[in-house]
Formats: C-alpha cells, structure tokens, sequence
C-alpha cells in the first residue's frame, strides 16, 4: 500500500495526523475532530479491526446534528466504513437504512454496494417500496424521498436479480439521472444490449451533468459498445477516459482470450491515447 505523505496527513492547523491520533479523535468531545478524523480513516484506508470498530459506533452518534436533523458525523462513518471494505459493518450499514437522514441512507446504500452484500438486498428492496409513485421529492429539500439512484445502482451491483420487476418501472421515472440509475442495473441484471443502448441514447441527448453521469454509468457496466459514443461524447476528455477505462477494467485478465474482445480492447486503448 502507498503510504500518504505528510502533507496529506495534516490538518489545517498544521497538527500532523496519524491513524492512532485519527482513531483517538473519533473518541474527542470536539465533534469537528470527529468528523474530521472519520473522513480522514476512510480517505487513507485505515482499515484496524479498531477503525472499523469505531466507525460501527460511530453511526449512532446523536451528537452531531444539525438544525435539519442531519447527522453529519454518521455520513462520514457511513462513507468511510465502505471503503475499508471490512464486511463485519454490513449489520450497521443495514440498520443506518432506517434513520431519518437522506443522506446517512444513501452513504449506507452506497457503502452496501461497495461492499458487495447480498444479506442487504431485502432492505435495498424496502427503499423501492410504493414504486415510481412514491419516488417523488421531499418538500422544501433537494431530494427524493429515498436515494433511488443509490439503491438502483447497488441491486444492479450486488446482483439482485430477485428485483427486476421492481427495479424496471424506474425507467421511467420524470429525473432523468434516476433513469440512468435504473438502465445501469437492468443491463447489469439481464445483460440484455437495450439498456446499455438506452444509456448511450441518453448520453447523446443529455446536458452536460446529465452526460458526466451517463459515462460514469457506461464505464461501471462496461459496456464495450458504447467505446465510440463515449469517445466522441460532448464532456471533458477526463471524463471520457475515465469511462473508457472503466470499460477495459471490466474485461481484464480473464476475457482476453476471446479474441474477438480483446480486438474491443484494442480499439478502447486506442480511443484513449486519442484523448490523451
């Protein structure tokens, strides 16, 4: 593993920070610390059994709450806890899908599907519960009543073929980017050639955040027919290579012998030095 430099271990006010005073933070009265310290934890994989252990506690933290009833500190835990990809926070994960913060919920989702936990899907599937109708936005907030596109998203990833028929309605949700959410997931859970045509439509229609999101979806679900729609995209090359490379990512080592993917392969490494 690289290590950090210093200059990624401090903190504003110049204190250097190590994982042992990141860890005894996550304990401090100063709920900045706190906060601080759990981002920090999972930004550089700190990933001790007590790392994990102190974000697992951490998600019940009544502490830090904001005026809106938000739990900023939970967020961060949540966040980090995916990305330690230590699977013994999947429980915690799962109970954080009831807490009344938006956006401690979608960190959950998003952390469950980086952890690749099949045990969550009934309680990914709750989050769909009333359907389309039900997916509407929560007044005076810039939200949908639950994260649809993370919970799409993660059902697509873990595998969650039980949840088609659920998931499919969503196609034709009114927010564009709920949409994309669910093609991702029905050409991750059917392999069928539609979805990911209907995202390359979507990429060519699109403004330019909506494309941005639409590349990000191509290259998760590696679909290695959308090499040129993507190349010739009107979004930042940056975002085009990071597509194209998500695209060759989903072919490395073990498809390379099928010689008619490794000439796709070819093909996308050459797009890419183009946008180089």
């Amino acid at each position: 593993m690289i290590e950090p430099s210093a200059e990624e271990y401090s903190v504003e006010n110049g204190t250097q920070l190590t994982p042992e005073i990141a860890i005894a933070n996550l304990q401090s009265p100063d709920l900045s610390l706190r906060y601080y310290a759990a981002w920090w934890l999972g930004k550089f994989r700190i990933s001790q059994p007590e790392v994990v252990d102190a974000l697992i506690a951490a998600l019940e933290d009544e502490a830090d709450k904001t005026e809106l009833g938000g739990y900023p500190l939970r967020r961060n835990a949540a966040r980090s806890l995916g990305k330690l990809g230590n699977t013994k926070a999947v429980p915690a994960l799962i109970k954080c899908l009831e807490c009344s913060d938006f956006y401690v919920r979608e960190a959950a989702v998003q952390s469950l599907e980086m952890l690749r936990a099949p045990t969550a899907i009934p309680a990914l599937i709750k989050l769909l519960d009333g359907g389309v109708s039900q997916a509407v936005q929560v007044p005076g907030r810039p939200h949908l009543a639950q994260p649809y596109e993370a919970v799409l998203e993660a059902l697509g990833a873990i595998g969650a073929t039980e949840a088609i028929s659920l998931i499919q309605p969503f196609l034709k949700h009114p927010v564009p980017r709920v949409q994309c959410s669910a093609a991702r997931a029905m050409y991750q859970l059917t392999q069928d050639t539609s979805y990911g045509d209907l995202l390359v439509k979507m990429l060519e229609a699109g403004d330019l955040k909506l494309r941005r999101v639409v590349l990000g979806d191509l290259g998760a679900i590696g679909y290695l027919a959308a090499a040129n729609a993507i190349a010739q995209s009107k979004a930042e090359n940056s975002f085009k290579l990071i597509a194209l490379k998500g695209l060759l990512e989903h072919q490395l080592p073990d498809k390379f012998d099928d010689v008619g993917v490794a000439d796709e392969a070819i093909r996308v490494m050459k797009l890419m030095d183009s946008l180089l």
